[in-house]
């Protein structure tokens, strides 16, 4: 284990093993920003609860958040937090708590993603009445890839059909894993009154829903205590089930203090053996402290989580950090943001080392050597500078021009990349253009800066037609882009109807030769190659195999073929879109001493693909969106027979109270307005939740009709 070392922070000396940062992860509404605004107002950070239904939310800053009552970008806040119930694992003092609130709706998938590869613990949210919902599986496998330890708090407590122990069997059966339940309601609904801590068996209670009423601590009433006991000890067997000494102490009926198994239960959820779960209302301030208390005392200080490992830029070879101050610095951009008072700013999680305000860093992905101007630590949307950064923490910094999204930074003595960030390819795009001519420069600023921040948004020129296209992960991800253009960039674009992101593939291996051959007086131009084109797996992109031997094409001549390839490839043959999933292996050519040239093997490469895709057969793919549908059981029949009649294929339906979950997967091409038709079709009274699932080839007769549209 790393020695203990100490960060100096708003001028108090921190320990890193009394640090933690978290993320607030869940589906659409479960009520992250909420539980979020409850957790700064009891650690003092804000002084007032900003709601998010009247637009009031701390950390939903932006106009857009606060109109539609969603989150849409994550926002980062540092809070103090000292354990306030007895028998907590860790000192009853100052915790610093970095707390990242994610988006809920899938269109923003990309700000969970990246935030959650800088975290080291996180807090699912959960609907006490509707379980596990289908975002919620998404950011559990998000956090899954990264490793994340999490505790679950299931919200909502206090609404009509909640009920505790139906959600931690959901997320058993759904997530796959063991839930703790480290509490037991004591009523729900209206009756939602407290709870019972179990393994210290002691009630909290709360009078009245006031954020200003504090609990009481008192004897678990009689009416609960059967059930709590029986609760207590299925919990404490499942924590003993991980630890062999306790184990032992528990067969031979030796008793276990609260302390050993608060210990015991922390080692368990950082090896992802054990989820924690906690129940209350954040809206009306129930639950929130003991929870504060298990992020303290369950999730992983920079100090569990030990050491990162990268990779050593020039030489290739794994390089291995402590995640301690003492270590040389390496850090990972998560986010990039354009900020109207400071201009640009970039998100860092500091994993090692010492970051000083003024310094010289290095980009070990860029390769590119950067000044930070100032660091700052943030609060939403208020900042607050600091001369000092260090191993643990998460500030933003001004003054880097050249880093991206998932770039490593580090000194230039000591370079290492870290495993950088991957993110979903955009499924929807629109035409953009500018309503005025002045308007046409300001349009290709803010585009560029908005692509910038957000990976899974893109911008295209289609040179045919002279159109701006922007690509995005929904609709909802557009509409707000040409929104903050408007707003922020005062920039007014006319835009055209959503367009479907079609893909292009070939249907079967073939062999091509190409020579591009120009002779006219002088030096000629002289490129000639054979290709092999093969279909893969549908998700597996592309691949480019150099198989020359013999010398037969020089190697400055082989980057220009996979260009000339490649470019092809984006520009589509079948219909303009751009072609996936194949394998492209240039196994032979000629050149000429005098006459060959890097142009003359690109177009000879570019011509080939095109000429041997059309000779492979081409088909094109759409992308295929998994939907849950929540209706009223009367309109079932409707919604099936809607979902079958566009091209949707049902996959199975659950009942949820007086609500059935229908879910099935449906073309893209097919949901234009779907939430308008849904709700007309069920009176409003159904919801629905859409994600990408896959591309799948187009039926013949509407892939004819697309090919037409475009020609």
């Amino acid at each position: 284990m790393a020695t203990q070392q100490t960060v100096k922070t708003d001028d108090r000396n921190l320990p890193l093993d009394r640090i933690r940062n978290i993320g607030i992860i869940a589906h659409i509404d479960a009520g992250k920003t909420t539980t979020t605004e409850r957790i700064l107002y009891f650690t003092g950070k804000s002084y007032k609860i900003g709601e998010v239904h009247e637009g009031e939310a701390t950390m939903d800053w932006m106009e857009q958040e606060r109109e539609r009552g969603i989150t849409i970008v994550s926002a980062a806040t540092t809070t103090f937090w000292t354990p306030v119930l007895e028998q907590t694992l860790m000192p009853q003092t100052d915790h610093r708590i970095n707390i990242i609130d994610t988006p809920g709706h899938v269109d923003f998938t990309a700000e969970v993603e990246r935030s959650l590869r800088v975290l080291d613990g996180g807090v699912t949210v959960l609907d006490a009445d509707k379980g596990v919902q289908s975002q919620s599986e998404t950011v559990w496998r998000q956090a899954d890839k990264y490793h994340v330890p999490r505790l679950c708090f299931v919200n909502k407590m206090d609404k009509v059909g909640a009920n505790f122990d139906f959600v931690v069997g959901d997320v058993k059966e759904k997530f796959g894993v063991t839930p703790a339940p480290m509490v037991m309601p004591m009523g729900a609904e209206n009756e939602f009154r407290g709870l019972v801590q179990l393994l210290e068996m002691r009630a909290l209670h709360w009078a009245d829903q006031e954020a200003s009423t504090p609990y009481e601590v008192i004897d678990v009433p009689e009416e609960f205590r059967a059930k709590a006991e029986e609760k207590r000890a299925e919990l404490v067997e499942m924590i003993v089930e991980t630890d062999e000494e306790l184990m032992n102490k528990y067969l031979e009926g030796e008793e276990i203090s609260v302390a050993e198994l608060k210990k015991a239960l922390r080692k368990a959820v950082i090896n992802y053996e054990l989820v924690p779960m906690f129940c209350g209302s954040a809206l009306k301030n129930m639950g929130i402290q003991p929870l504060l208390d298990a992020i303290v005392d369950y999730l992983p200080s920079p100090q569990d989580v030990d050491h990162i490992t990268g990779t050593n830029p020039d030489t290739g070879e794994e390089v291995t950090r402590q995640l301690v101050p003492t270590e040389p610095l390496a850090m990972l951009a998560f986010k990039v943001q354009t900020d109207p008072h400071v201009g640009r700013i970039t998100y860092a999680r500091i994993y090692s080392g010492k970051l000083e305000a003024g310094s010289y860093i290095y980009n070990a992905t860029q390769k590119e050597k950067e000044r930070v101007g100032r660091v700052l630590l943030m609060h939403a949307n208020q900042r607050e500078e600091i001369q000092a950064a260090y191993a643990g923490e998460i500030v933003a910094l001004v003054g880097l021009k050249a880093t991206r999204t998932g770039d490593s930074l580090c000194e230039e003595s000591a370079p290492i990349v870290l495993e950088g960030i991957t993110f979903a390819e955009p499924v929807i795009s629109l035409a953009i253009e500018p309503a005025t001519k002045s308007d046409q420069e300001k349009m290709g600023m803010a585009l560029a800066k908005l692509s910038e921040e957000d990976p899974t948004f893109q911008v295209k020129v289609n040179h045919d037609t002279n159109q701006t296209i922007i690509a995005g992960m929904g609709e909802l991800h557009l509409e707000i882009i040409v929104d903050r253009m408007k707003r922020e960039f005062k920039v007014d674009a006319n835009v055209g109807a959503p367009q479907v992101a079609y893909r292009e593939t070939i249907k079967a291996p073939t062999e091509q030769e190409s020579k591009y051959i120009k002779q006219s007086g002088g030096r000629g131009q002289y490129g000639h190659v054979y290709l092999r084109l093969e279909p893969m797996d549908r998700g597996t992109g592309f691949e480019f195999v150099n198989a020359i031997t013999g010398g037969a094409i020089p190697k400055e001549f082989i980057t220009p073929v996979q260009k000339g390839v490649e470019e092809a490839m984006a520009n589509g043959v079948m219909a303009g879109y751009p072609m996936v999933d194949m394998k492209v292996t240039l196994y032979d050519g000629s050149y000429h001493d005098v006459d060959s040239s890097e142009i003359a093997f690109k177009l000879a490469a570019s011509m080939g693909l095109q000429s041997g895709a059309r000779k492979a057969g081409l088909q094109l793919l759409e992308p295929i969106m998994r939907v849950e549908v929540t209706t009223p059981k009367e309109f079932m029949g409707d919604v099936i027979g809607d979902l079958s009649s566009r091209r949707g294929l049902v996959q199975g339906s659950t009942e949820q109270g007086t609500a059935v979950v229908i879910k099935g997967q449906v073309p893209l091409a097919e949901l234009p307005s779907y939430a308008t038709i849904l709700r007309s079709m069920t009176q409003g009274r159904a919801s629905y939740y859409m994600e990408p699932s896959h591309y799948e080839v187009v039926p013949d007769n509407i892939a004819q009709q697309i090919v037409e549209q475009q020609s």
